[in-house]
């Protein structure tokens, strides 16, 4: 086995890293360490602090994931995602919260977005994300 020269950087997923991951969350840390974590498993990760930012970008990325906080300011994750279907952006989703009420995990599924509960102590984001890469390709 080869040894990769020093200074490269060694891609664990490199199938999954043609894709961009958006996260939208408005807690700068939760923000900051799950981009942290997703780019040090090899992925391209964007990060956007309100619902409103994500819909203000001009370069939606083809391909990719949304894992999205259900509580935001001015619209929580699910109106996010429901905005972005309006907009033909149909990436596959992952939502997050802590303590979802049975209204949501009802809405959730009925959106086929898989939901995933705060605080994220597994690789439960991780397989999901894998899941959503898996999906996505499927559907190409």
């Amino acid at each position: 086995m080869a040894l990769a020269q020093p200074g490269t950087v060694i891609r664990r997923h490199c199938e999954l890293t043609q894709a961009t991951i958006l996260i939208i969350d408005d807690d700068p840390a939760v923000r900051n360490s799950l981009k942290f974590a997703l780019e040090v498993e090899g992925f391209a990760v964007r990060a956007y602090s309100t619902g409103a930012e994500l819909l203000c970008e001009v370069d939606i990325p083809d391909s990719g994931c949304l894992v999205v906080d259900y509580k935001l300011p001015e619209m929580n994750g699910l109106d996010l995602l429901c905005e972005l279907r309006k907009r033909n952006i149909d990436l596959p989703a992952i939502l997050m919260t802590t303590h979802p009420n049975p209204a949501v995990r009802n809405r959730a599924a009925l959106a086929g977005v898989p939901l995933i509960e705060k605080p994220l102590l597994s690789d439960t984001l991780f397989q999901g994300i894998r899941a959503a890469f898996g999906q996505f390709a499927a559907r190409q």
